[in-house]
């Protein structure tokens, strides 16, 4: 059983370079749209939005683009509705609220882009055939995930959720670890569905600063699905937290510069051949 989390957008955007950058080595790998030297502006969905950090981003690249951010978060979406509205490009931009699994595109799109956020969408890969029928030929589906499911700081989590103490409170909670496929896995998704694909892996080693800094990292992300299954019991929680700390302090040491946090990411820029 797992935990719709509850997000808080103060503490993901405490990271917001680190969690930025994956995004523009992403962008940087998408080919030409079909929109360009047509006329008409690009027409872009975000999925997965969060609060509009990155989508906004997408501007930068394309500043004539219509762009719409979708997301299920409440708050996510409350913290990225000020953003919306005319661009100085001469684009546009705004929000809604849409569960990325069901989407069912009412429109064609140029563009359909996600940053750090299929991870939380079991079987996402089933609908990529959904996705691709809603691009114009030429356009590309691009998305990049975190695929550290086995690093130190969410296999922690894991073993600590899965103990004696926990398990009845939040055995089942987290994601597993094959909540994303590997390149080639996704590789032979969208080739098998007629894409031309890039796709590639970056391990990112991250210098992370303060104090307990991978443990702040991770009450952005990783960790809201226990947060959310403790909020009513804030004893248990700091209890959980505190445990949690004192192992990912023995994995991560600090150096005298900072805590090197090793992050894998999955990276995928699927076209859409043209007729």
């Amino acid at each position: 059983m797992s935990t719709a989390p509850n997000w808080d957008p103060q503490q993901y955007l405490r990271h917001s370079g680190y969690r930025t950058r994956p995004f523009l080595d992403l962008l940087a790998r998408v080919p030409r749209l079909p929109a360009a030297g047509s006329g008409r502006p690009p027409r872009i969905a975000d999925l997965g939005c969060g609060p509009g950090n990155v989508t906004v981003l997408l501007l930068d690249r394309w500043p004539d683009a219509e762009v719409t951010g979708l997301d299920n978060s409440a708050e996510m979406l409350d913290a990225a509705r000020p953003l919306a509205g005319p661009t100085t490009g001469g684009g546009h931009l705004d929000f809604r609220s849409a569960d990325i699994l069901s989407w069912a595109p009412d429109e064609t799109y140029d563009l359909i882009v996600s940053n750090a956020a299929l991870q939380w969408v079991p079987g996402h890969a089933d609908a990529f055939p959904t996705w691709l029928a809603a691009l114009r030929p030429g356009g590309s589906l691009a998305f990049q995930i975190p695929g550290n499911f086995t690093a130190p700081s969410h296999t922690l989590m894991r073993e600590l959720c899965e103990s004696p103490r926990w398990r009845d409170r939040l055995g089942g909670v987290l994601r597993h670890r094959d909540a994303v496929l590997d390149p080639v896995g996704y590789l032979d998704r969208l080739a098998g569905l007629g894409c031309e694909v890039d796709s590639w892996e970056t391990t990112y080693i991250q210098t992370l600063t303060g104090s307990d800094p991978v443990l702040d990292w991770v009450k952005g992300t990783g960790l809201r699905p226990v947060l959310t299954a403790l909020a009513d019991d804030p004893g248990a929680r700091e209890e959980f937290i505190a445990e949690y700390r004192e192992r990912l302090r023995e994995a991560y040491p600090p150096r005298p510069y900072g805590t090197p946090f090793p992050f894998r990411r999955i990276f995928v820029v699927a076209r859409k051949r043209e007729k």
